[in-house]
């Protein structure tokens, strides 16, 4: 058995896409930049994919730049804004808060507060750790109103909610996190006509980011999403709370993060009343469970424990916290086997526990 729960971290590549990367390796490998006839439909059809993932995102397709994934295409955003003043919320991703840092003038701000005055405001739409749903929709009209330019790193939640995104100035995501290959993502231009440029060298994609186009990432990414899209109707957040119930009722305690506010239906944040998180993960990994302690961009590191923190753990929890994050088809049946899984290795741990204190009582 092995039982898949972080899907935040990345996905399986599905089928539909795998067949779609094979095919378009398979006839048309070609350069797109090339002018011979084969070259030519290779073009067209990265140009088709193009329109096409502009219709899933409700976005013109012109304002679309593909890219190596969503950090990329962050850089590339805040890049174009070197040396100006900025606005990003508490809890974004490493790869927006380094991004801003390293480029431009960057500030924090509570993102359900007031809109500070920026060249560019940047609010994820879901949060990678907890799943919390920022107000993306309602933050956009107000820069509008106040003539700041807003963008949404949207990577968690396209692929896991209804993907509408008309209302932002920039959007940014990645492939591998619904379904899509690694290596392939984009990041969504207030302008057809905008030039921004990180990734110098050749004509490519406008003349927006050099390096000969990948089709068949392309492809595969926009084939994905096409095959998502429409089952996300069907998706709840019944195995998500079967999972948090049955937990709570055996371990007395437990502290679900955002668990007050909008949450993705398949991300639950949790801290363990006791025994380290890597503990946890450990005896899980050993029953055929795999989760998570946060951020697979930021473990170990400062940047997951910031999000962390700005959610509302504090410094202790740290070490007990756990992040779940389940997939479109794991049944409610596969949620209550993990929580099973829970209990056992929390019995387990206790019993090593109480061994060590009775070897050492004095400890």
């Amino acid at each position: 058995m092995n039982r898949y729960f972080d899907f935040n971290a990345t996905t399986p590549l599905l089928p539909q896409a795998r067949d779609a990367w094979l095919r378009a390796n398979e006839k048309h490998w070609h350069n797109p930049s090339s002018l011979y006839r084969d070259a030519g439909i290779a073009s067209q059809m990265l140009e088709a994919a193009r329109e096409r993932l502009g219709d899933l995102l409700g976005v013109d397709a012109g304002r679309i730049v593909f890219t190596s994934g969503a950090t990329e295409a962050n850089n590339m955003l805040f890049s174009a804004f070197a040396g100006q003043p900025t606005a990003i919320s508490t809890i974004e991703h490493p790869s927006v808060r380094e991004a801003a840092r390293h480029w431009t003038k960057m500030r924090e701000f509570d993102a359900r507060g007031d809109i500070p005055d920026a060249a560019l405001v940047s609010v994820m739409a879901a949060n990678n750790e907890s799943g919390e749903l920022l107000p993306w929709r309602e933050l956009a009209e107000r820069c509008r109103e106040k003539g700041i330019p807003f963008h949404t790193d949207a990577t968690q939640w396209i692929g896991k909610l209804a993907a509408d995104f008309g209302a932002c100035d920039y959007i940014t995501g990645s492939a591998h996190k619904f379904g899509g290959p690694k290596g392939a993502g984009f990041l969504v231009l207030r302008d057809e006509n905008e030039q921004m440029r990180l990734i110098r060298g050749g004509p490519q994609e406008n003349g927006r980011r050099a390096g000969t186009e990948n089709f068949p990432a392309v492809e595969a990414m926009v084939t994905a999403l096409e095959t998502i899209t429409p089952q996300l109707a069907s998706c709840d957040d019944s195995g998500r709370n079967a999972l948090e119930s049955a937990l709570r009722a055996v371990f007395p305690g437990l502290r679900v993060i955002s668990a007050e506010v909008p949450r993705l239906w398949n991300t639950s944040l949790f801290v363990m009343p006791r025994h380290e998180n890597l503990k946890w993960l450990t005896r899980l990994s050993r029953r055929g469970f795999s989760i998570s302690t946060g951020s697979a961009c930021s473990s170990g590191k400062e940047g997951s424990s910031v999000v962390v923190t700005a959610l509302g753990a504090t410094p202790e929890e740290l070490r007990r916290v756990v992040r779940v994050s389940g997939g479109w088809e794991t049944t409610k049946e596969e949620w209550l086997e993990l929580a099973s899984a829970f209990a056992e290795a929390g019995a387990e741990l206790d019993a090593e526990a109480n061994a060590r204190a009775n070897q050492n009582p004095m400890a």
